[in-house]
């Protein structure tokens, strides 16, 4: 037989996935599952769901970082791309104007209708660098400044407005930049007095932690941003397209009108890299601001037509299904039902986020034998006890979570937005069983614990 047979070469070879990523790839990833016992073999997907070969279903409340918005596999989204392919269309040619970015364009700003342009990349960072090189252009300033614990990306434009140590360390140097905490409106008007600030880049809500902006920061830091002549830079690459509650998180807030907003995940439906920047016409203007620089800033596969096609196709259905409007009503529903065990269970603290973007927060027990146990924890790492929860949850319950930054004790849930309450009841049901049994020092899981506390002494 000759030509390329996808499904003869993943039943001849797919079960050699882990040692082809560890020879070839990351060698540090198929380690890492090992060890917290994620090394699954998932053999199909649909929804909110996957299987393994023995046919049991797993809870997706992960959404491979968001980007499955409408779960796996939607049909609509499955047969634009079937559609585009068919179409045999004359795309990258580089030197004409096809119909699908324009259209996407379109459907994109009218959630915007403040803003007037799109530029098309192939990421979130991709986004977020477009965003970035704009406002130092158009304001002709060189400094950024971002929030403590912000994540915006890692390429170098987007590490350097990077609030985590771990992921700057030994990329240095990179570009002139301060951060402020969240919500600190002093120290954002400290900064920009100076005069030489092109903007403020902030994730309405942070995706480390799950933590929003306090209510009226972000319509002050917009007025005081304008005020000096700098622009606000909303980053809603997991915030946005209805993951929590409204189309845009900055639209929580009444009067926010950011300059620049930086989309994508969601966008394609999990199918195709995309990403967008959208903006105002004046900043777009002073960056094509001639013919000769028409190609100032581009991407190779940028605007590509499977790209637009997946993403005309998500918010089709995003309007058809009332995505929206679900994903608050249902995210409402988890976290007030995993807020009502707070007060029930000593070592969870908080639940907090918006719609389906919601942190579980653990903190110090008051009990002495639960302390002690805590502390051993906290002592060789801050975060395990919450990756505790997260190994049972996939190992007991069949439901995929994750650990929301380093050394946080949070876990982060931003499941697809199509869940609904029988979702919800299986995930609360499966979380109350796990906090039952940490409290009742159930012995596989602190047993766990002490693996990881192994684990982790073994790494410093």
């Amino acid at each position: 037989m000759t030509g390329f047979d996808l499904a003869r070469l993943l039943a001849e070879r797919g079960d050699e996935r882990y040692d082809l990523h560890a020879r070839h790839l990351n060698h540090q990833l198929p380690r890492m599952l090992h060890t917290i016992g994620f090394d699954k073999v998932y053999d199909r997907a649909e929804g909110a769901y996957f299987w393994d070969r023995d046919g049991r279903d797993y809870l997706d409340m992960l959404a491979g970082f968001g980007v499955m918005g409408l779960g796996r596999h939607h049909p609509v989204v499955r047969q634009a791309l079937h559609d585009v392919l068919d179409a045999g269309l004359a795309d990258l040619t580089r030197f004409d104007c096809q119909p699908l970015p324009g259209l996407l364009a379109e459907k994109l700003l009218g959630h915007a209708p403040h803003l007037d342009r799109v530029f098309f990349g192939n990421s979130g960072t991709e986004a977020v660098e477009t965003a970035l090189k704009f406002a130092r252009y158009a304001t002709g300033r060189p400094r950024i400044v971002y929030c403590t614990h912000a994540f915006h990306g890692l390429t170098t434009g987007s590490l350097s407005v990077n609030g985590e140590d771990g992921f700057r360390d030994g990329f240095a140097p990179l570009l002139p930049d301060t951060a402020i905490e969240l919500g600190d409106l002093a120290a954002l008007e400290r900064e920009v007095r100076r005069g030489d600030v092109a903007g403020f880049v902030v994730e309405p809500i942070q995706g480390k932690g799950v933590h929003p902006t306090p209510p009226g920061f972000l319509r002050a830091a917009q007025e005081l941003l304008h005020r000096h002549k700098a622009l606000l830079i909303a980053d809603e690459v997991q915030t946005g397209l209805g993951r929590t509650g409204d189309f845009f998180a900055y639209q929580h807030e009444e009067g926010v009108e950011p300059d620049l907003v930086c989309v994508a995940k969601a966008l394609s439906g999990g199918y195709v890299p995309v990403g967008a920047t959208l903006g105002k016409d004046w900043i777009f203007k002073k960056v094509y601001s001639s013919m000769d620089r028409v190609l100032v800033h581009s991407a190779s596969f940028g605007a590509n037509a499977q790209a637009m096609a997946a993403g005309l196709a998500v918010l089709t259905v995003m309007e058809d299904e009332e995505t929206v409007a679900h994903a608050r009503h249902t995210g409402d529903l988890l976290r007030s039902r995993l807020a009502a065990l707070v007060d029930r269970y000593e070592l969870l603290h908080d639940v907090r986020g918006r719609g389906l973007m919601i942190g579980i927060e653990f903190g110090r027990p008051k009990s002495l034998g639960l302390r002690s146990r805590w502390t051993m924890l906290q002592a060789a790492r801050k975060g395990l006890f919450a990756q505790m929860v997260v190994v049972p949850l996939l190992q007991r319950h069949r439901i995929l979570t994750q650990v929301s930054g380093d050394h946080l004790e949070v876990i982060k849930l931003i499941p697809p937005l199509i869940i609904g309450e029988r979702e919800v009841d299986r995930f609360v049901e499966a979380f109350t069983a796990v906090m039952d049994d940490a409290h009742g020092g159930g012995g596989l899981m602190w047993d766990f614990g002490r693996t990881l506390v192994k684990q982790a002494l073994q790494t410093h």
